[in-house]
């Protein structure tokens, strides 16, 4: 994987269309025998199966990220550089694997604490090596030997936030009264007020996006070498979360017109229907999960959603199951997909090659990494399957989700399967075992199998799962004071968000109960 394809491909669904691969939605489904053997699990099944996949998914992000310098890898076992993303992830796992007792919360909390530690004291500055970010952001990648920028990519403003996430997660979780969960807490709020958000708002860049005239939004990010990124945070996608924590900041908030003037003008443009689904369309599921994984949107609406009548938790829902039907249906006649076998966002794939190889009688174009995806507005399918796709949105429709991950694990065994949990993605389709595929082993039954896990695709796993098993890290969030300052000056209303502090309760019964009940943190 280069720096622009784990960049900026995950990024290009937003501000361009991408040429869709054998889109022939006319045609009637390939008429292939079923792949997958059907999986009538229990309900002890499926719960011990979510148990597993649980602290799998945990074991890779303790197992994985340094302890040195909380470095979380972007994949292993290739080693190439750290995602800051990533360890944000990893952040939100820890209290995770403290909760479930995978390990001692004492131990969890210590690495918590050095890694926060890590962050806070790392150099920042606007040289172009050296320095792990600037006016507190950080950049995407970093150099596994020291913790500082990789190459030339940019300081990232969507990646800052999905490590936030974690910090913030940790802020909340880690609440006692001893000396390393105080200082968590400290840690994270310094580094929150850091962030410069304001900085990095268009208006004081002295330039346009291109995505949206005259933006009053949040610029997707900034190199010493050539200045601001040219698109903003606009439209639907992963971004929501980047304007709750800018309009919450204490130190360098953005003004609500950042929202109104930058996130949401054309959202309008992006409601549409899909396999029968009118929802906000954005055809890699990780744009409806991202945000998700540490604000829970059940009950809360802003201004376009109040007028829709639905909140943004059924949109990720109706998503899921157009996604799941479009599966269903296989228009592009792919191999594998069905009922049981279905997901599509960004990933690893098998190779970039332009109608080389035949599938079903027809030349096919397949990708490696890519932002793959399926809406009303465009498709973007070569084939490959990713189990973070339904792993990241077991809350949303939690009886086909599981059910699919159990196929996949059914399937495929330990070839996907691993004591990590699941490895990125596999294309049935890509069984040509002499192209030579550097991303993954193909089997000439089973197709292409990635080698890698990444850790932006564990993430959603781990973090979706134990919210629909215990909402754990969503109930952690909703006492938050700045992810209820944030949504509250976005707009939203309803809901936990009205209620008083610890009684937010959640629409859903547990399935599991937790630990332990925490009180509201006061934030220094």
């Amino acid at each position: 994987m280069t720096i622009n394809a784990g960049s900026l491909l995950r990024k290009a669904v937003v501000v361009a269309a991408i040429i869709a691969v054998g889109i022939t939605p006319a045609c009637a489904p390939l008429a292939t025998p079923a792949m997958t053997p059907a999986v009538h699990a229990t309900q002890l099944e499926t719960e011990a199966f979510s148990e597993e996949l649980t602290e799998r998914t945990f074991r890779y992000f303790w197992d994985t990220t340094d302890t040195e310098r909380c470095l979380a890898p972007d994949r292993w076992p290739t080693r190439t550089f750290s995602s800051i993303a990533a360890t944000g992830f990893a952040l939100t796992a820890y209290g995770i694997g403290a909760e479930r007792g995978y390990v001692d919360r004492a131990e969890a909390a210590r690495r918590t604490r050095d890694c926060l530690r890590f962050y806070w004291n790392a150099p920042q500055g606007s040289a172009p090596r050296g320095v792990t970010g600037y006016r507190g952001f950080f950049y995407h990648f970093l150099r596994h030997e020291d913790g500082t920028r990789f190459a030339q990519t940019e300081l990232s403003t969507i990646d800052t936030t999905l490590f936030l996430g974690g910090a913030l997660f940790a802020q909340s979780y880690f609440d006692r009264a001893n000396p390393v969960e105080m200082e968590i807490r400290d840690l994270a709020e310094r580094i929150y007020r850091r962030v410069d958000w304001e900085w990095a708002r268009r208006p004081n860049t002295g330039t346009q996006a291109q995505n949206l005239q005259n933006s009053q939004g949040i610029s997707m990010g900034w190199r010493p070498e050539r200045g601001w990124e040219p698109f903003d945070w606009v439209g639907y996608n992963e971004g929501m979360l980047v304007y709750v924590l800018a309009l919450a900041s204490p130190t360098h908030p953005v003004t609500r017109d950042a929202w109104d003037e930058g996130w949401a003008p054309l959202l309008e443009q992006h409601w549409g229907t899909y396999y029968g689904y009118e929802h906000l369309q954005f055809e890699p599921l990780f744009g409806h999960q991202y945000s998700h994984v540490w604000i829970d949107f059940r009950g809360i609406q802003d201004d376009f959603m109040r007028a829709k009548g639905i909140d943004y938790f059924e949109n990720s829902r109706r998503a899921t199951l157009a996604q799941r039907a479009y599966g269903i249906n296989n228009p592009n006649r792919w191999k594998g997909y069905s009922a049981d076998i279905w997901g599509w966002t960004a990933s690893d794939g098998p190779k970039d090659s332009t109608r080389e190889y035949h599938v079903g009688g027809e030349l096919r174009s397949f990708f490696a990494y890519r932002a793959r995806g399926v809406s009303a507005e465009r498709i973007v399918d070569d084939g490959t399957i990713v189990p973070t796709a339904a792993g990241g949105s077991v809350p949303f429709a939690p009886r086909e989700t599981i059910h699919t991950l159990m196929a996949m694990k059914a399937f495929y065994g330990d070839k996907l399967y691993t004591a990590y949990g699941f490895r990125d993605a596999f294309n049935p389709s890509f069984t040509f075992v002499d192209a030579n595929s550097r991303s993954g082993l193909v089997d000439p039954q089973l197709g292409w199998i990635a080698n890698d896990h990444l850790g932006i695709d564990q993430g959603p796993i781990i973090a979706m799962m134990e919210n629909h098993r215990s909402g754990l890290v969503w109930e952690v969030m909703r006492r938050n004071p700045h992810i209820r300052r944030g949504l509250a000056r976005a707009g939203f209303k309803g809901g936990w968000l009205d209620a008083e502090g610890d009684q937010a309760a959640s629409s859903r019964p547990a399935v599991e109960p937790l630990t332990a009940r925490r009180g509201t943190i006061t934030v220094p």
